[in-house]
């Protein structure tokens, strides 16, 4: 089916619009925001016990000792509030209902109307970070580093979710040519988990597996904002590490253009 690609004149309020409707509608289920919070605090829990057995029945390691890895946990939990979303699953579902041809229709520009979707999702889910790290304080106790640590963190922070994003639109554009890809989403997403940093820190790795994990897009995403936070990368190192994260994040961005392109010219719609 061959599509007529037209440019519009690009105007930044309608994507605005698409990012509000968004928000509003992840709002509009409650009980799923409760979930996520209680979800949240019960793996911060979950996580507090096990680190506390570990180190009492363990020597503690000198990277991190109890206090850090606490706080590296309960920090890594808030941030999968926003990190575990896939934020442009609305391209996988408009290629499945074949719902992609009408978009392209439409006046605007179809990877910006996906990009803000997946913004409004998010950034309501940032919100409920501040309500889920207050309830998790009745918990456990996490340190809190200097002004200008926190501040790289949330540098890092924003480069991490955009390495992120990347690899999510790269999983997803991958249904225009094989239009079910849950499996693989699946695989990717376990991979993350073990070797990104969000469950486990890196540094409790074997140095000769550390060295290889550290220079991957998943420890871009969890490990190196993380571990930024609790002081185990020194402020000499932030650049080398964040200059890593815009790395991955442009050679991932490019991929992800290129990706766009070529499966947009052959469009594949199924259902619709």
């Amino acid at each position: 089916m061959s599509v007529v690609f037209s440019r519009p004149r690009f105007r930044l309020e309608p994507y605005v619009e698409f990012a509000k409707v968004a928000m509003a509608k992840e709002a509009t289920y409650r009980f799923d925001v409760f979930t996520n919070i209680a979800s949240v605090l019960v793996r911060v829990y979950i996580l507090r016990t096990v680190w506390v057995a570990l180190y009492a029945h363990n020597a503690a390691p000198s990277e991190l000792p109890l206090h850090a890895v606490i706080t590296y946990s309960t920090i890594a939990m808030l941030m999968s509030l926003v990190m575990d979303i896939d934020q442009t699953r609305i391209l996988r579902d408009s290629l499945h209902d074949g719902s992609i041809v009408l978009d392209f229709t439409k006046p605007m520009r179809v990877p910006l109307y996906f990009i803000a979707n997946g913004t409004g999702e998010v950034l309501f889910h940032a919100v409920l970070m501040i309500p889920a790290l207050a309830l998790a304080l009745f918990f456990v106790h996490i340190d809190v580093p200097s002004f200008g640590t926190l501040a790289v963190f949330l540098v890092s922070f924003l480069l991490g979710y955009s390495v992120g994003f990347c690899i999510n639109f790269i999983l997803n554009c991958t249904a225009f040519w094989t239009l079910e890809i849950t499996a693989v989403q699946f695989i990717v997403t376990w991979i993350t988990d073990l070797v990104g940093g969000e469950l486990v820190p890196l540094v409790l790795f074997p140095a000769a597996l550390q060295n290889v994990l550290v220079v991957l897009p998943f420890a871009a995403m969890f490990s190196t904002p993380l571990l930024i936070y609790v002081g185990h990368i020194p402020p000499a190192q932030y650049a080398g590490a964040l200059g890593l994260q815009a790395f991955w994040l442009i050679a991932l961005g490019a991929v992800s253009v290129v990706m766009w392109r070529l499966g947009a010219r052959r469009l594949v719609s199924q259902g619709g």
